[in-house]
């Protein structure tokens, strides 16, 4: 026969064990942040925009600035060159999803994204009732385009920067090499 000390025991660690089980079920429906959006500051965001041919992307906001990125699997126009032409961002990047009538600022440049290559271009929209500025970029990887948009209130060039080192994290980079690589 067991002792009453015992089964007080067993019934105290029982119940312990039961409470961190309980616990652990709760804090599973509540996601760890990512490391790299606590270090940076950007948190992710319900993707905007219509359903299409391609997958959903992924859209992330720090104060007035908002991150929009995407895959555009087997849409590159020249899969030897990738993209080389203002015409092509204009035409790839979806800036026309957030105002139809953008207009660009300037001639576009060219850009990298860790190993990625291809241009950028600046652009002026009107969301929301008010000006922006919308950074459209295409990037290519192999007969992939992965593009962007980086919409904020002015054209500054260390917005654009904290945008672009973003995109390079940790956070972007495995999800969009996923996508690239799993096909």
């Amino acid at each position: 026969m067991l002792s009453r000390r015992t089964i007080v025991q067993t019934s105290l660690a029982g119940g312990m064990l039961a409470g961190l089980a309980g616990f652990a079920a709760f804090a599973s429906l509540y996601p760890k942040p990512d490391r790299d959006e606590e270090i940076t500051g950007w948190r992710r965001i319900a993707w905007p925009f219509p359903r299409d041919a391609f997958p959903a992307g992924r859209a992330w906001k720090r104060d007035d600035t908002e991150v929009y990125i995407r895959p555009k699997l087997g849409f590159c126009g020249n899969c030897d060159t990738g993209v080389v032409e203002d015409s092509e961002v204009d035409r790839v990047t979806d800036v026309d999803l957030l105002d139809e009538n953008f207009v660009p600022l300037h001639e576009g440049r060219r850009i990298a994204l860790t190993d990625l290559a291809g241009r950028a271009r600046l652009y002026r929209i009107r969301r929301g009732g008010k000006e922006k500025v919308a950074e459209g970029i295409a990037v290519a990887y192999k007969c992939d385009l992965v593009v962007a948009i980086v919409v904020s209130p002015v054209a500054d060039d260390a917005i654009l920067k904290n945008a672009h080192r973003f995109l390079e994290t940790n956070t972007v980079q495995v999800w969009i090499n996923a996508l690239l690589e799993g096909r």
